[in-house]
């Protein structure tokens, strides 16, 4: 993995709490921010995706239109179509 180095400033009290978790964890503490940091991008990236989500099922139409289409398909009594 490609890595880069940065510079950023981060309070006294976090950097102790940091040190002594990634201590705990037997990582560096590089190592251990990066782990948080992936964790925490990939939740806001869940975040995005339900909130995407959301907003397109808020749409009482497409609503409508999905119960309509899955209804259809309950009906239609064959298997063709609803192999997932």
């Amino acid at each position: 993995m490609n890595t880069q180095q940065i510079a950023i400033s981060i309070p006294v009290d976090l950097v102790s709490i940091i040190d002594e978790i990634s201590k705990r964890k037997g990582v560096s503490r590089s190592k251990f921010i990066s782990m948080v940091l992936h964790e925490k991008i990939a939740a806001e990236e869940k975040q995005c995706l339900k909130n995407a989500y959301d907003s397109v099922f808020s749409d009482d139409a497409i609503c409508r239109e999905q119960l309509d289409t899955a209804k259809w398909f309950e009906g239609a009594e064959a298997d063709e179509g609803q192999e997932w």
